[in-house]
């Protein structure tokens, strides 16, 4: 069996961020009001043809746990109404701030959306009060343009590791992936 690259990448200054092109009409916007239920939803609606599989089994006290931290917020991305993707972002140790999840719905790869969504991300994160770093994970299970994006957006790849577990880890995490 082949093994899953899982590929980490950082950002140590917004001065690095190279903004994604224009894509069609995206709003970006924080759910202010934290709902782990609506968590659970984006979790399954995005990374479901991407087999994140991590928080599947979590019961409904541990997704509470997770989602209505201070230290996680969460923005949605809505085209024409409909939810197009999403990102979570939590604060880590050390003025950092990790992607946690991000990705597109199925509906809206491929159409220039992913760029945007990622820079929203970028921007968000490092707007986030005293930051030193922001960083994320994806891996070869992700979708094919992921490491692209978060690469074309000015994320630098410091390590790469060859998981050889069976099925690899969950490409949304625990960490991100996301569509291009």
């Amino acid at each position: 069996m082949t093994g899953v690259s899982v590929y980490y990448l950082e950002m140590h200054s917004p001065t690095q961020l190279r903004p994604g092109r224009e894509a069609p009409a995206l709003q970006v916007t924080e759910t202010l009001v934290k709902q782990w239920p609506f968590n659970r939803f984006l979790y399954q609606y995005v990374g479901g043809p991407w087999d994140w599989q991590e928080k599947l089994a979590w019961s409904e006290q541990q997704w509470q746990d997770y989602a209505e931290t201070d230290e996680l917020r969460t923005w949605v991305g809505y085209s024409e109404g409909s939810p197009a993707g999403y990102f979570e972002l939590q604060r880590q140790p050390g003025d950092e701030v990790e992607i946690k999840y991000f990705g597109l719905a199925p509906p809206f790869i491929g159409k220039g959306f992913g760029g945007k969504l990622l820079t929203a991300a970028l921007e968000q994160a490092w707007a986030w009060g005293e930051v030193r770093r922001v960083w994320v994970h994806t891996c070869s299970l992700d979708h094919p343009g992921a490491l692209s994006n978060y690469q074309s957006r000015g994320l630098e790849l410091y390590k790469t590791e060859v998981d050889e577990a069976s099925g690899g880890p969950d490409p949304g995490g625990p960490d991100p992936g996301g569509p291009e």
